[in-house]
């Protein structure tokens, strides 16, 4: 087994009670998809932006990549573009911001935007906007990218789309990192799952071992019965009597 490229290693964090990550780890290795999944409200951001860099943990470590001009490439939920630009001048922009040159056609022919390349950005669709956002990650060629809901709120033959461009990003040795609520897509592409739930790491490792602990035939339906566990766990450990909150 190689090295992780990308890991947090005995991580916490919190906002103020709100705990997102009690002492957690997670590793991810080169040419790996990792699907990062949780209840709404449970930190998957937040540990997106602890491994991308974007935040620091309260305590413990992150390791990125070393001696690479761009080790992470972040692209959030909502990327947005300076109006006005092509496709390709925008791309050529965020080359010149990490100092070096990019074949600008190669990238958006890569994630399926090489026909776009004239439109300007403000005329793209919200999936070609993602594209976009997925050629800009490329730029430096990073060896992690770490993506929040690149398919939230498109439609499924665009999320299909844009889940395919992103599986594809891993193919090139590169470690992914995407959060997502779109099971059926992580179930068919991820090679790893990671559950954030309670402040916790709650299970980690591919979609069909949580299909065969759950004993449930989807990711979908595995997700439900693993976070529906971990509740009735967190009722039964709570204290009795009239002063329970």
């Amino acid at each position: 087994m190689t090295a992780p490229v990308l890991a947090l290693e005995d991580a916490s964090f919190a906002f103020g009670d709100l705990t997102i990550l009690d002492e957690e780890s997670v590793a991810v290795e080169r040419g790996e998809l990792v699907a990062l999944v949780g209840p709404n409200g449970s930190g998957k951001t937040t540990v997106l932006e602890l491994l991308a860099g974007l935040r620091d943990p309260d305590s413990g470590t992150v390791r990125r990549p070393a001696n690479a001009a761009r080790s992470t490439a972040y692209l959030p939920q909502s990327p947005g573009f300076r109006s006005g630009f092509t496709v390709r001048e925008t791309l050529s922009f965020y080359a010149g911001l990490v100092g070096g040159g990019v074949d600008a056609d190669a990238v958006l022919d890569r994630v399926g935007l090489g026909d776009a390349a004239d439109r300007r950005v403000e005329a793209l669709s919200g999936g070609m906007t993602r594209l976009l956002g997925l050629a800009q990650a490329l730029v430096g060629d990073p060896p992690v990218v770490v993506l929040d809901e690149p398919t939230s709120g498109l439609d499924p033959d665009v999320s299909d789309s844009v889940f395919d461009a992103t599986a594809a990003l891993a193919t090139d040795d590169r470690a992914v990192v995407v959060s997502s609520h779109d099971l059926a897509a992580v179930e068919a592409r991820a090679d790893r799952v990671v559950l954030v739930a309670d402040g916790a790491i709650a299970f980690d490792g591919p979609p069909e071992d949580l299909l065969a602990e759950t004993g449930a035939g989807t990711l979908r339906a595995a997700f439900s019965r693993a976070v529906a566990g971990r509740e009735l766990d967190a009722t039964a450990a709570a204290p009795s009597g009239g002063d329970a909150q």
